[in-house]
């Protein structure tokens, strides 16, 4: 290596880490400004702890479980999509990743990057880790976008047709559409798979381009060898993975409406059906990474949701998104503090080989 090219190298190392940085001092300043100046437009803080206060003993044991089941439906999920993958090991990688996606600058990649360590200290390849990866993110993101369609089939079954919230469900339906027919496209052979990669590569390598990184020439390739490993993964597992996403996606749903109604949120107020509309409004923003996690922008996307619906009380619907929220993002980051340090100690896991059931053999199989 020339001592020119490893001076490029460094200078584009440096660039990427101050865009990280840039990136994160935004996403803190869009956090503050949400919680200092727009959740306090819906309610008064001193309101929303009062709102909370009322909470009962049953309640909270109640929201906690429902929180616990909700957990154990991820578990179920990334399990369905790792043949080989044990339920406390799924546990593990999921607890642990989730924990960095919401934390840490550039989480989502750093996750990923946490997912291989592990899973490769359990004796899974590399190629089986971006099956996985690419399966849950493809089965969860299919599920965000199915979730409008049915959220207006309840809309119009239970005549709650409130324009925005119907308009919201339409938009996702399109783009679901648009997805299944890409999706068709790229498994319909391997030459569509190969052009798409390449198209595809072709993109990153000019997104790379302009901060003087390497190309992407393997992208054909790796979407053909994507393809065949899918379709083998999917032909044995679609039916379970397709259940347990769907289902961690119910009990995601329960921890939100159960929080609602112990808020004293009620279905006169805002209706279940409605609830689930602003939810799935409110998954297809988590798409967007602009914070961490989402911190912030979802919350106040759930918030303004639910606050337009028939102008419910105001303190209640903050103070029952804040307590799901703490629920099912704030509980993830201690949590996996906790299954980084079992995946660190528990060395009876580790492995050089796949485990028996793993991807490989079905591939070897197949």
């Amino acid at each position: 290596m020339t001592e020119q090219t490893a001076g490029s190298r460094a200078r584009a190392g440096e660039h990427a880490q101050m865009k990280q940085i840039l990136w994160f001092a935004v996403g803190v300043l869009v956090v503050a400004a949400i919680f200092v100046f727009a959740i306090p437009r819906f309610a008064d803080w001193g309101a929303v702890w009062d709102a909370m206060e009322t909470l009962t003993f049953i309640e909270f044991w109640s929201l906690l479980g429902v929180t616990v089941f909700n957990l154990y439906t991820y578990w179920l999920a990334n399990q369905a999509a790792l043949p080989g993958l044990r339920l406390g090991q799924s546990a593990v990688v999921t607890q642990t990743g989730t924990a960095v996606a919401n934390t840490v600058p550039a989480g989502g990649a750093v996750a990923i990057g946490m997912t291989y360590a592990i899973l490769s200290s359990w004796g899974f390849t590399g190629g089986e880790t971006a099956l996985f990866v690419g399966v849950t993110g493809l089965w969860n993101n299919f599920m965000k976008l199915a979730l409008p369609a049915i959220a207006l089939a309840f809309l119009v079954i239970t005549g709650h047709t409130d324009p925005a919230l119907v308009s919201a469900a339409a938009v996702g339906l399109a783009v679901l559409i648009v997805a299944i027919v890409l999706l068709v496209l790229v498994f319909r052979s391997s030459s569509v798979a190969r052009s798409v990669g390449e198209l595809l590569g072709r993109a990153i390598s000019w997104i790379k381009g302009l901060f003087r990184r390497p190309a992407v020439t393997d992208l054909g390739d790796r979407a053909v060898r994507f393809r065949r490993e899918t379709i083998v993964l999917v032909e044995r597992r679609w039916l379970r993975l397709t259940w347990t996403t769907a289902l961690s996606q119910v009990a995601l749903f329960l921890v939100l409406l159960l929080s609602l109604r112990h808020m004293g949120v009620s279905e006169q107020e805002v209706s279940t059906a409605e609830v689930f509309a602003v939810y799935t409004f409110a998954r297809l923003l988590s798409a967007i990474p602009i914070t961490p996690g989402g911190v912030g922008v979802i919350d106040l996307g759930y918030i303004g949701g639910l606050s337009a619906i028939d102008r419910p009380e105001s303190a209640q619907i903050v103070a029952a998104v804040l307590i799901f929220r703490v629920l099912t993002f704030g509980i993830q980051i201690p949590l996996g503090g906790i299954t980084y340090f079992i995946w660190r100690a528990k060395t009876s896991w580790r492995r050089d080989t796949p485990p028996p059931g793993s991807i490989s053999s079905l591939l070897e199989a197949a």
